[in-house]
């Protein structure tokens, strides 16, 4: 149990309510759905003139996605000071490797019309079926890559 949940189960399961409670609050409050991939294509409608970024969808909702991106951050940051962490978390992988890996978690978001956010947390709470195909794409993916990293001598 301690190598799945290493800060013991209270940390994951805290995180897990208060997204879940975010998201269903800014549904609520104000009808917008949550999702994180979007943000960054609706930011570069700030400075590109593209056709593709100049879409309505993404102009209209830049500012506020700015200020949940925002809050996202903001939030992890009250959360580390609060909970007391004066060593910080630091990963053993090379920068290369989590470069890699944003790249083709960012490309698998856009060709998914969307990330595990808004698929796992904002689809799945209004049970929509592209969303469970998609959260499942998701898990067998990561599954068939962490066995090919292994295998190849990953960590």
């Amino acid at each position: 149990m301690e190598a799945l949940f290493p800060l013991g189960v209270g940390h994951y399961l805290a995180g897990g309510l208060i997204i879940g409670l975010g998201v269903s609050l800014l549904f609520l409050t104000t009808g917008l759905i949550g999702g994180m991939s979007t943000v960054f294509t609706s930011t570069w409608s700030f400075v590109s003139r593209l056709p593709f970024f100049s879409q309505p969808r993404f102009v209209d909702s830049r500012a506020w996605r700015l200020v949940y991106a925002a809050g996202l951050v903001l939030g992890a940051a009250a959360w580390f000071l609060l909970a007391g962490h004066d060593d910080g978390y630091r990963v053993s992988i090379p920068w290369w490797q989590l470069a890699v890996g944003g790249f083709v978690a960012g490309f698998g978001a856009r060709m998914s019309n969307g990330c595990t956010s808004g698929h796992g947390i904002c689809g799945m709470g209004s049970l929509q079926l592209p969303s469970m195909l998609a959260v499942l794409t998701f898990l067998a993916t990561a599954m068939v890559t962490a066995r090919l990293v292994l295998m190849f001598g990953g960590r």
